[in-house]
């Protein structure tokens, strides 16, 4: 039998502690800025929702105490880049485009790509979006990104796709082989942040296709 756990609500359309975490989704669910957690005891809610913040984990507590729920997100940085791909079948036709986040203003795009892949569009998304902001003297202002892979393989500097190489996915590769060129010849200080989206709803750049 499943442990009995409290969930508590810092920041969400009610807050307070709830016995289930139905009850606590409802409040956090696509609420921006919201900040939960769950406890394994009533005693520890109610002393962080006391406290008014999630208590830092102490080193020396045993692993079975700690939350094995998402830790609190921090609000949408809404002065930023998001960008997303449209694809039609993975691999298949990709397209991406970078829009401001809060107007959603398109800030730049890539017309549709013969053959390509999901990840590697958001790949390429990232990199065209950090070059842009280079280009605008705003290297500062924040990129979102949905994709976890594409940021990893930003950080990595490296796309680690296993497309296969031939007529079809020349351009595709062209584009990955100069972003990679690009993300090893610059810096940028941008920082490259997940999007939630099970938080905040659909990225800002999506495409409506899902």
């Amino acid at each position: 039998m499943a442990k009995k756990k409290y969930y508590v609500v810092w920041s969400g359309r009610k807050t307070g502690i709830f016995n289930t975490w139905a009850e606590c989704e409802k409040q956090v669910k696509g609420f921006q800025g919201a900040r939960f957690k769950s406890f394994e005891s009533k005693a520890e809610a109610e002393a962080a929702f006391s406290n008014g913040k999630a208590p830092i984990k102490n080193s020396f507590a045993k692993k079975s105490v700690q939350s094995k729920v998402k830790a609190p997100v921090g609000d949408v940085i809404w002065d930023s880049v998001s960008v997303d791909v449209g694809c039609r079948g993975n691999p298949g036709i990709v397209e991406y485009k970078g829009v401001h986040t809060k107007t959603g203003e398109i800030l730049f795009s890539h017309p549709e790509i013969h053959i390509g892949t999901n990840n590697m569009g958001e790949f390429l998304a990232i990199v065209h979006g950090l070059a842009w902001l280079k280009q605008q003297g705003k290297e500062e202002t924040p990129v979102y990104s949905d994709s976890k892979t594409a940021m990893k393989w930003v950080k990595d500097k490296k796309v680690n796709s296993n497309l296969k190489r031939d007529k079809e996915t020349e351009y595709i590769w062209s584009l990955v082989e100069r972003a990679e060129k690009w993300l090893k010849t610059n810096t940028y200080k941008n920082p490259i942040l997940k999007w939630h989206t099970e938080l905040w709803g659909e990225i800002k750049a999506d495409y409506g296709r899902k």
